[in-house]
C-alpha cells in the first residue's frame, strides 16, 4: 500500500503558523508585567502545537487509520512502570493494540538552557517508562507500538550561539563542545531515535518574524516531518493490512 502524505510542505506551514498565532494569542491575554512568566505562562497555556496534532492526525486518516482510533484530546494515559499512567498528545489504538503514541513540544525563549534540560528528562523518562511497561506486558496482545516526538523550536541568535559546559571532574561527549542550543535538540533527538527509545523524531525551526507566516526550516535531513511521518504512516499501514 502506497504511502500518501498529500500537501504536506503547505500542511506543515499551517501548523507552524498556528503555533505562532496561538503563542501571541495566549501570552497577551497572560501578560503580567514580567516578560519571561508571561513567556512561560503562554508556552504552558496548551493548543499551541494543536497544529501538529491535526496533521499527524489527517496523515492517519489518509492512510487508512479510523478516526474513531485516534486519541489527540481525551483518554490520552497510558500505563507505565514508574509511575501510574501517562498523558500522551496523540494515541492510536486500534483493536485492542497500542498503534502508536506520539507528543508534540516546543520551545521559545529566553530560558533555553533549563527548558533544554527539562525537555531532554522528559523525553528520555517519558520513552523509557513505556518501553518498560511494554517488556512487563501493560499492553497485552499489542506489538511494538511506534513512538514519536516533534520538536518545534524558536530559531534566534540566542539559539545558534555556541554554550559552554561545565566539566569539574569528567570531560563531557565532543559533540557538546561548543554546541549551540539547536545542535544539541538535533543531537537529543538523533540519539533518542538511534538508541531506540523513539522510533521517529521531527526536528523543526521558526523565527518569530516567519513562524507567523508559516516558514519554517528543518536542519537535519534524518529529523524531517517527512520522514516521520512516512515512518508512522508505513507502521499504521502494516497493522491494518496484516488483519486477518
Amino acid at each position: 500500500m502506497p504511502i500518501i502524505l498529500n500537501d504536506l510542505e503547505a500542511r506543515t506551514a499551517i501548523a507552524v503558523a498556528h503555533y505562532w498565532r496561538t503563542l501571541a494569542e495566549q501570552s497577551s491575554k497572560q501578560k503580567t508585567g514580567d516578560a519571561d512568566r508571561g513567556t512561560r505562562a503562554a508556552v504552558t497555556g496548551g493548543k499551541q502545537m494543536d497544529g501538529f496534532c491535526h496533521l499527524v492526525q489527517q496523515v492517519l486518516i489518509d492512510n487508512g487509520m479510523p478516526s474513531v482510533n485516534i486519541y489527540t484530546s481525551k483518554k490520552l494515559e497510558l500505563p507505565g512502570y514508574f509511575r501510574p499512567t501517562k498523558r500522551w498528545d496523540m494515541i492510536v489504538v486500534y483493536k485492542g493494540q497500542l498503534v502508536a503514541a506520539l507528543e508534540f513540544k516546543s520551545q521559545v525563549g529566553p530560558s533555553f538552557g533549563n527548558n533544554f534540560n527539562n525537555r531532554s528528562e522528559e523525553a528520555i523518562g517519558t520513552a523509557q517508562d513505556l518501553w518498560t511497561a511494554f517488556r512487563e506486558g501493560a499492553f497485552v496482545a499489542s506489538q511494538r507500538p511506534f513512538l514519536g516526538w516533534v520538536m518545534l523550536l524558536e530559531d534566534c541568535p540566542r539559539v545558534r550561539a555556541p554554550v559552554a559546559v561545565d566539566e569539574p571532574h569528567f570531560p563531557v561527549f565532543v559533540d557538546f563542545y561548543e554546541s549551540s542550543y539547536g545542535k544539541r535538540y538535533e543531537l537529543l533527538l538523533r540519539r533518542l531515535v538511534a538508541e531506540r527509545l523513539y522510533d521517529s523524531a521531527a526536528f523543526l525551526m521558526a523565527t518569530a518574524d516567519g513562524g507567523p507566516a508559516g516558514v519554517y526550516t528543518q536542519p537535519a535531513a534524518d529529523l524531517t516531518i517527512r520522514h516521520l511521518l512516512a515512518g508512522l504512516a508505513g507502521h499504521v499501514g502494516g497493522i491494518i493490512a496484516g488483519e486477518p
